[in-house]
């Protein structure tokens, strides 16, 4: 899915009022900026808590082609479906909490594999996720071709490089939008 201008993800109230949907006041997100000032945080985890802290928004271009595949779907955060069907690109607090819980099922599966996410290690823990599921085969090639998918043409994997802190810092804002009654609003 192309999409030639960046993916902002803003927490909204829900439901809208009128046409428009308010946005949430940065404040809700404050405790954010707490980890950025943690020891030894990664410096995009650091940058994307402080951004989230000051904006209640999340820059989701980066993380649109990892979320898509974890989740075997196109358009996740730009909330294609919702588009798709003449509504407004929005995620409901119900899709946050969805959102929120495969990534840190994603992040928990991560953790015997650092801190360090790559395109291989995300192969490897979903090839584990699926390995021991009652469609194993079928799964498994459905991976390998959304893998192979995901390749350019010389076969090159995406230079994906994420810190694990950074997806569960991702993961947080889909929950705490969850917890609170937030949508999510894809603007692009």
């Amino acid at each position: 899915m192309a999409h030639d201008k960046g993916l902002d993800n803003v927490a909204v109230l829900w439901p809208r009022t009128n046409r428009f949907y308010d946005p949430v006041a940065p404040a809700e997100f404050v405790d954010f900026g707490a980890v950025a000032d943690a020891p030894d945080i990664a410096a995009p985890t650091a940058a994307l808590a402080l951004h989230i802290a000051k904006t209640g928004t999340v820059r989701a271009t980066a993380y649109t082609e990892l979320v898509d595949l974890l989740f075997g779907l196109e358009g996740v955060l730009y909330a294609t479906d919702a588009a798709a069907e003449d509504e407004d690109p929005v995620i409901d607090p119900d899709g946050c909490a969805w959102i929120a819980g495969g990534v840190e099922r994603f992040v928990e599966g991560h953790q015997p594999y650092g801190d360090l996410v790559t395109f291989d290690s995300v192969a490897t823990v979903m090839r584990e996720a699926v390995a021991g599921g009652r469609l194993a085969e079928q799964q498994l090639r459905w991976l390998d071709q959304r893998l192979t998918a995901l390749r350019d043409e010389a076969g090159n994997a995406p230079h994906w490089s994420f810190a694990r802190t950074e997806l569960a810092i991702l993961s947080g804002f889909y929950r705490r939008c969850a917890d609170r009654g937030y949508a999510v609003f894809a603007d692009y």
